[in-house]
């Protein structure tokens, strides 16, 4: 496994205590706003309106009844409608119940803008918070998960980070180009900010605290849960991490290190459909029949299969590849190198995933972005000059400290605090990188890590959702079990869904074991399988 070096994260300075004042901006003492009593809530969120918040301001109060949600339709929407991205593995998701929403707007620094949102069931609330993690650059609020949360019964929060991806200014990584707050808060403050106030609303509409809180988040919302239980170890009692991009800077240069690599030299480019010869070879190589079947390689990390087993033995043909393409081949798999140590800085994607590679010559725009505005501050920089020693290394020391996430979770799992972190094989993110930071993190915990943290791969799954494999289960409901009942998952059931209806199931097993198929029952249900030790 290639070492990665991690960035220590110091903690950050914990924002001043929030004081009570009036919109007005009028000072009132805490104690002369009783709470409201059990059963008022349940007719009125008008009256959060006079409970005043420092560093803030109220943008809509309202009342939203039973079925009467409807999310902005956007890219986004499109992707945390999917079945995958449920939080409570719905294969469709429910209309909403009536809920009390909060809108604020919290200005922790004069360039902060930061909107938040703080839904409040009116009946049925099961005395818990939930926090939605975000997706891409951020920059929006994350409705849809909103959704699910408070129709399970919890109180929930979403944040944009601190910008507004629908403006040109606050697309994809341009609103860091001179503006460090802003940076800062898409960091780490919009989100603690976020959960120090919904904490605070949901004491004030409730007259009682949440009993637990947890935090759920996949790609960015997987590395936000990871920076919160990193910096703010008290503020979940369970995040559940998906796909977490971390070290980001190196996450994102391996994203880039395709394309430049074809940039550089046109011979080393692979068409999509010589990527589709080599995904058929490796399955046929290495996938069980189960996976035959169904679409997906089982256990990529024990996959064999080298791509010069397809170099042509003489003239090309479209079922055979050249010399060039298997080494591009090869070095996608490897991900780049630092050409000063020779040590990877990222691995490459896992075997069984070909199809979702790209060589091209092209930048990956996502990852882009990160250099080109965070790191460099230049919208001009020209990533085919992309030095692999120095601009990591710089990018590094000036990223890092804001959004790399090291192994030391301990003072979290002190808390009590539970993590469930999960991944899918065809995701362009290798598991193999997240089992060895989870292996870090466990090492470093000792006994209390090994009771308070678990690691989910998922065969077939890609990035967050889809893929040909069971993609589908609740986040939600394992977390709870976990932190609130005890019950750790050490086995969890997904699904795959299409049009609405589930069509198989199989059980997803806590690392390192794998789920194996038993020789005689219906591989499409989960009772067929039973995790075991590879």
């Amino acid at each position: 496994m290639p070492s990665v070096k991690r960035c220590p994260l110091p903690f950050a300075k914990l924002p001043r205590p929030p004081m009570v004042t009036l919109a007005a901006g009028t000072v009132l003492a805490a104690f002369a706003l009783p709470f409201l009593s059990s059963g008022a809530h349940a007719d009125d969120c008008a009256s959060l309106a006079h409970f005043a918040l420092s560093d803030a301001t109220y943008t809509k109060i309202e009342t939203v009844e039973a079925g009467a949600w409807h999310s902005p339709q956007t890219q986004l929407t499109r992707i945390m409608t999917s079945s995958g991205m449920n939080l409570a593995g719905h294969p469709v998701q429910a209309p909403n119940p009536a809920f009390c929403r909060v809108a604020i707007t919290l200005h922790p620094t004069q360039d902060s803008r930061i909107r938040t949102e703080i839904w409040l069931p009116l009946r049925g609330w099961n005395g818990k918070f939930l926090g939605v993690g975000n997706f891409g650059w951020a920059g929006s609020l994350m409705y849809d998960g909103m959704v699910t949360g408070v129709g399970e019964g919890y109180a929930v929060a979403s944040t944009d980070t601190g910008h507004d991806s629908s403006t040109p200014e606050g697309e994809g990584g341009r609103f860091t180009l001179g503006h460090p707050e802003k940076l800062i808060d898409y960091a780490y403050r919009a989100d603690h900010l976020m959960t120090v106030t919904a904490r605070q609303i949901i004491r004030r509409f409730y007259a009682k605290p949440a009993s637990h809180a947890y935090w759920i988040g996949c790609s960015l919302g997987g590395l936000e849960g990871l920076i919160e239980a990193r910096r703010y170890p008290e503020d979940y009692d369970g995040i559940v991490v998906g796909a977490p991009p971390n070290p980001i800077v190196n996450f994102n240069a391996e994203q880039l290190w395709a394309g430049w690599m074809s940039h550089h030299d046109p011979a080393l480019r692979v068409s999509r459909q010589k990527f589709q010869l080599l995904n058929n070879a490796v399955m046929a190589a290495c996938a069980s029949p189960v996976g035959k079947r169904q679409g997906f390689l089982d256990e990529p990390d024990r996959c064999g299969f080298e791509p010069r087993q397809l170099l042509c033995k003489g003239q090309e043909t479209s079922g055979c590849l050249t010399d060039n393409e298997v080494k591009s081949v090869e070095q996608i798999y490897r991900g780049p190198i630092n050409p000063e140590t020779g040590k990877v800085i990222f691995p490459g994607p896992a075997k069984g995933s070909e199809d979702g590679f790209s060589a091209d010559g092209k930048a990956f725009p996502v990852a882009l972005d990160l250099f080109k505005y965070a790191a460099f501050q230049n919208p001009d920089w020209d990533w085919t000059t992309l030095n692999w020693d120095t601009d990591i290394a710089t990018a590094t020391r000036r990223l890092g400290p804001l959004l790399h996430v090291d192994d030391n979770l301990t003072p979290f799992f002190r808390h009590g605090g539970r993590l469930l972190m999960y991944i899918g094989w065809n995701d362009g993110h290798n598991p193999e990188q997240l089992a060895s930071y989870y292996q870090s993190v466990i090492r470093h915990a000792g006994p209390t890590g090994r009771d308070s943290a678990r690691l989910i791969t998922i065969p077939g799954m890609g990035h967050c959702h889809g893929g040909a494999g069971c993609d589908t289960f609740s986040k939600l409901g394992a977390i709870d079990d976990w932190v609130a009942r005890g019950q750790s998952p050490e086995t969890i059931i997904a699904a795959r869904v299409s049009d609405g209806k589930v069509i198989r199931t199989r059980p997803l097993c806590a690392w390192p074991k794998v789920a194996r198929y038993d020789g005689h029952g219906d591989m499409d249900q989960a009772s067929s399988f039973a995790c075991a030790m590879p």
